[in-house]
């Protein structure tokens, strides 16, 4: 079976770049919440040394002498542009498309005569409609996919950024070459044992250690990696769906600090919602609400961290139901005096919507909810989230994530729609729509 991996070139960058292409040969790079580390750089930004996770206020010379533009995490129009990637995808693919991220999905190419034809046509197809430069890399099993879109990146102008790593000969190549921290799955940590206790240091290497041995020293996970470079397929191609997750975190730190419980309250609550919202797409009710938040870790006075943790009376995925355990949670532990600069919820102990058993002397479930929260779903999704939202919920307190470089939201707000100027005057996309 053929397995293909697409991934947009640094996505978040390009997506900025649709709307600012005369930037396009600038550095560019984009800030993550609170405009605090970098999360995602350009190839011109990368040849300057500037490095995934590093703080922007360490960074403001060399970004102010080399005119490096920065860009506040504009997730709204992100996930738009994921969606319709992902769209183009499950179009153009025959079979079952996995997907893994908000940029990349793997694709099941059973019955694809010539999986590194289709490959190139999709990048083409990708390109023009959407603009997103996207890197394919193409084998017989996840991991060396990853390898293969690794590889199909790094020499773009040889490769077209789609390499097929099908023939023996090429993977050993690029096996012997890759450093083992480029494989899929290796961290920094993991990537030093490996170099440390067993002298690995390529993917050659790991795909040639006793499988046996590295579950006994790293994990099971370390031994199916090693066996999927040899080609044997270890980790499960799912279909199109989410897969359930067992645990569901929302957590923020504040552009501001929150010295007032009302509004860490509020805070608090918001974050309550977004995370039910996750809740009910995956069709899963929770039993066990965690809430948490703590000040500075490198406060003057003595930093303090509270959280707990709240038996839900039944299985739910109410909006209300949470927020008001939350709230309750919060104002168990809450100390006044103290700046807070963080705070979330952590949902978990899931069961499936639809097969649970009720207890007889639990209190019984509220009435409708199912349907009001599914129409308050709804509406979120098609006139974007917080439309319709609890008293409690406020996204604009003064506690919200600081986004001092953001960018228009383009493809999701009228407001944003990019303006034309045409002589002296300025034409508006607005106006030619009579809006």
């Amino acid at each position: 079976m053929a397995i293909a991996l697409i991934d947009a070139n640094s996505f978040y960058c390009s997506a900025e770049l649709l709307f600012q292409p005369w930037l396009r040969n600038k550095p560019i790079v984009v800030a993550s919440n609170n405009d605090g580390c970098v999360v995602s750089r350009n190839d011109s930004a990368k040849a300057l040394g500037i490095k995934m996770g590093q703080p922007v206020f360490e960074l403001r010379v060399l970004l102010a002498r080399n005119e490096v533009k920065v860009f506040s995490s504009n997730y709204e129009l992100y996930q738009s542009l994921s969606n319709r990637l992902m769209a183009i995808l499950e179009e153009l693919t025959p079979g079952k498309l996995s997907i893994n991220s908000i940029d990349e999905a793997f694709a099941n190419l059973s019955g694809v005569p010539d999986p590194e034809v289709w490959g190139r046509y999709v990048r083409n197809e990708i390109q023009r409609r959407l603009g997103l430069p996207v890197g394919i890399g193409i084998s017989s099993t996840k991991t060396q996919a990853k390898l293969a879109n690794w590889a199909a990146k790094r020499w773009k102008a040889k490769t077209g950024c789609v390499v097929d790593l099908r023939d023996r000969i090429r993977l050993e190549k690029l096996l012997r070459y890759a450093p083992v921290g480029e494989v899929w799955g290796i961290g920094p940590r993991l990537n030093k044992r490996l170099a440390d206790e067993f002298g690995i240091t390529t993917a050659w290497q790991l795909a040639s250690a006793d499988p046996k041995l590295l579950r006994r020293r790293f994990s099971a996970t370390v031994e199916r990696t090693a066996r999927e470079l040899q080609g044997i397929a270890c980790f499960p191609f799912a279909d199109g769906s989410p897969e359930r997750k067992q645990m569901i975190l929302c957590s923020r730190s504040f552009g501001e600090k929150v010295f007032v419980l009302e509004q860490l309250e509020r805070a608090v609550a918001t974050f309550t919602a977004h995370a039910a919202v996750k809740l009910r797409q995956q069709a899963s009710l929770a039993n066990c609400l965690q809430v948490l938040a703590r000040t500075s870790l490198f406060s003057p006075v003595d930093p303090f961290s509270g959280s707990r943790v709240i038996a839900l009376p039944y299985p739910t995925d109410d909006t209300r139901d949470l927020v008001q355990a939350a709230i309750g949670g919060l104002r168990a532990f809450y100390l006044s005096g103290p700046a807070y600069v963080k705070a979330g919820v952590v949902l978990s102990q899931f069961v499936e919507r639809g097969v649970t058993t009720g207890d007889l002397f639990a209190p019984k479930p509220r009435s409708n909810s199912e349907p009001l929260m599914g129409v308050m779903d709804a509406i979120n999704a098609k006139h974007g989230r917080g439309t319709v939202r609890f008293g409690r919920e406020n996204a604009e307190g003064s506690w919200a994530m600081r986004r001092e470089l953001l960018s228009p939201e383009y493809t999701t707000s009228w407001q944003g729609l990019p303006r034309a100027r045409c002589g002296s005057g300025k034409v508006s996309l607005l106006g030619d729509l009579g809006i």
